[in-house]
């Protein structure tokens, strides 16, 4: 299966103008967020998909028992359902699919990145009241139930499986080579998600040179969310002038250099260098 293709550069106006207004809204809906990601990453997806994709979570929604209790009978209702008697979980290929880090993809396929997944599992539980949240463990990122005296923590990769502290302290180790900290454990924020997402579809297009086209949007549309690193705007000049738009690169680096002089004037001087040598593959 060949991976999907951005939409017309009208379509991704539009849909680039809906996200920086969703992301910048008073509280930012992540699965609305995740589907625009996914219509920029593929022209197919259009306005009946994209709702079609909010349907099926309601319905999942409303397949799970009506508040099963605290918060390991939430995290438990979220296994059998999704993971037990919908198929949804993770392999090691899921890695190597751009539509792995796709909403709309992984509610079809049933497969897909452990960030994705979770983002299945948080829309699922919000929808039915589930107290859901997001936890960025490094590397691997989970699915929290409950307050921190009483945190449940469930692995959707893995089909849902419920973590003892054990288990969350491998995952940690696994990852960074030492031991967990209570700050791990706290409630990511949607935006964060996000851009997270944003981070792995960029890591994909990384090792596939011929698809700089999604390192592009990617990179632009982690430039429209109201936090992000600077230095994203340097790889996106980097992007331009690898795809032959050297005048845009040279640009974009000069005002990056502009920009970093404040505090590193050697590597400001390093980016106007590039800057000049984009320009000069003009002639």
């Amino acid at each position: 299966m060949r991976p999907p293709y951005p939409p017309s550069p009208e379509r991704s106006a539009e849909l680039r103008r809906r996200f920086a207004e969703e992301a910048r809204s008073e509280r930012p809906d992540l699965s609305t967020l995740c589907l625009l990601v996914g219509a920029e990453a593929d022209r197919e997806l259009d306005e009946a998909g994209l709702d079609a994709a909010q349907v099926e979570l309601d319905r999942l929604a409303g397949l799970l028992p009506f508040r099963p209790g605290g918060p390991r009978a939430w995290a438990v209702a979220l296994r059998e359902l999704l993971g037990e008697r919908m198929g949804f979980h993770g392999t090691p290929g899921d890695y190597q699919r751009l539509e792995s880090s796709l909403l709309h993809e992984v509610l079809v396929r049933r497969r897909g990145l452990p960030i994705l997944l979770s983002v299945v599992w948080l829309e699922v539980a919000r929808r039915a009241g589930a107290p859901v949240y997001g936890v960025a463990l490094p590397g691997h990122f989970v699915v929290g139930f409950g307050p921190d005296e009483g945190q449940v923590l469930a692995d959707p990769f893995d089909g849902g499986r419920v973590l003892t502290g054990a288990d969350a302290e491998l995952l940690v180790a696994g990852a960074t080579g030492s031991g967990i900290d209570p700050s791990m454990l706290r409630p990511a924020d949607p935006l964060d998600v996000v851009l997270r997402i944003l981070n792995n579809v960029r890591a994909w297009a990384a090792a596939r040179p011929e698809r700089s086209d999604v390192a592009l949007w990617a990179v632009e549309l982690s430039l429209l969310l109201p936090s992000h690193p600077a230095r994203l705007r340097y790889e996106r000049a980097q992007l331009l002038v690898q795809r032959g738009e050297f005048v845009a690169g040279a640009v974009e680096l000069e005002a990056y250099a502009e920009v970093v002089s404040a505090v590193d004037e050697g590597a400001a001087e390093r980016v106007r260098g590039e800057a000049h040598a984009a320009r000069a593959m003009l002639n």
